[in-house]
């Protein structure tokens, strides 16, 4: 490094060297000023794009199979150097070809799951590729220690990408991992270790103990009544009353009410299997006549008492002759029984044959004829359901409407 008298002397020599020399200098300082910025504008954008908006561990994740993969690309350096011989640009072009296409297949992968919601043949081909680099690079190694590490380098990167690949898939598809039937609960709660309950272990002793008092009376009941011997009767009987007595003396089963029950209910149930084989359970969504009655209606008005007797027949008419008339006059008297239907309905009255015939002067055969065909519109249909599912009264045409108030509804 050059002393301050001999730079001081190399300005006095060549000024205008060292002019030019200052400006570039200063040229220099701003391009490195703008190209930082630049950097760090860009750092900063692609931090808030990409990587504020994810969770700390997908960060961690990242990293660290970044770091796993250089392991695998400096194996793959070596083998490509040692093995096939590549030497200068091509085997820097060509010595992470495997790498490449693990990042590209892990690339695809995640696409696919973001749209397909499944990995697919990409998410294999991860795993594939990553063994095959494992393999390649620790058969380059110089002792079984480096071949490990660099068989191991490359599945963890994969294992992470995988552990990166469950949380999207949970994210996305919204469903959890599976249900192993074979954990280390379920081998305890197997070997009798721990229970499924959160029951206290006073609770699970005295239902243990209440179990064996129940099973101990069942077999004593069966060989007493199957006709066994003597001996194996009496050996039964005394099982059950040791187990009698560890249970009242561990239970507190001769003071405790509730477990006095479950005792006897499990005694009743155990004494009755047979039973099942004669039960008759019912169909969820099977309908009982019998047990489902049908509601009963509210009895029907004093007023419509007389009038449900009557029958259109027994109702006296002006005219009970044949009308001969013409075309245009039924068509007109057609017309007056529709004005005078369309009133009553409006009222909330469904009017009978005999109203129409009386109403309009027209044949009990024709106001039939009107009604019938009148009656399946929509509101008068309303009206006549209601008069049926209130009072029970099935429309024939004698019948007239009911208000809510318990009117008879005939006239207007």
């Amino acid at each position: 490094m050059p002393t301050f008298e001999e730079i001081a002397a190399f300005v006095s020599d060549k000024p205008v060297a060292t002019a030019v020399i200052a400006v570039l200098g200063l040229v220099g300082l701003a391009l490195l000023y703008f190209a930082v910025r630049i950097v760090w504008r860009g750092s900063v954008w692609l931090i808030a794009r990409y990587v504020a908006v994810r969770p700390i561990e997908d960060i961690l994740t990242i990293v660290a199979a970044s770091i796993a993969t250089g392991v695998s690309a400096q194996g793959m350096w070596r083998f490509s150097g040692d093995v096939l011989g590549l030497n200068g640009p091509l085997r820097f072009l060509l010595f992470a070809f495997i790498e490449v296409a693990i990042i590209t297949s892990a690339v695809r992968a995640r696409r696919n799951m973001r749209e397909n919601f499944s990995a697919g043949i990409d998410g294999i081909a991860v795993w594939a590729l990553t063994c095959l680099t494992a393999v390649l690079s620790s058969m380059d190694a110089r002792s079984l220690p480096e071949a490990v590490f660099r068989l191991a380098a490359p599945l963890v990167a994969a294992w992470l990408w995988e552990r990166g690949m469950a949380i999207e898939r949970h994210r996305i598809r919204g469903t959890g991992r599976i249900n192993w039937r074979l954990t280390p609960e379920r081998l305890l709660v197997r070997v009798g270790l721990a229970e499924v309950s959160d029951r206290t272990a006073s609770e699970v002793d005295a239902h243990r103990r209440l179990t064996r008092v129940a099973l101990a009376a069942k077999k004593a009941k069966a060989l007493r009544e199957g006709g066994a011997p003597e001996r194996k009767v009496r050996a039964a009987l005394a099982r059950l009353d040791k187990a009698m007595d560890q249970a009242v003396e561990h239970t507190g089963l001769a003071v405790d009410q509730g477990r006095q029950e479950a005792l006897l209910a499990q005694i009743a149930a155990l004494y009755n299997t047979s039973a099942l084989i004669d039960a008759d359970p019912r169909v969820p969504w099977e309908r009982d006549a019998e047990q489902e009655p049908v509601p009963a209606r509210p009895a029907l008005p004093p007023a419509l008492v007389e009038l449900v007797k009557d029958e259109d027949e027994d109702i006296e008419v002006f005219d009970t002759t044949p009308q001969v008339v013409s075309t245009a006059e039924r068509a007109a008297l057609m017309r007056s029984a529709r004005v005078y239907w369309d009133r009553q309905i409006a009222k909330g009255i469904v009017p009978r044959t005999v109203d129409i015939a009386q109403e309009i002067g027209v044949s009990l055969a024709s106001a039939r004829e009107y009604r019938a065909l009148w009656k399946l519109e929509p509101q008068a249909h309303a009206l006549i359901e209601a008069l049926y599912q209130q009072h029970g009264i099935v429309d024939t045409g004698a019948f007239p409407a009911i208000s809510d108030d318990g009117r008879v509804l005939t006239k207007s």
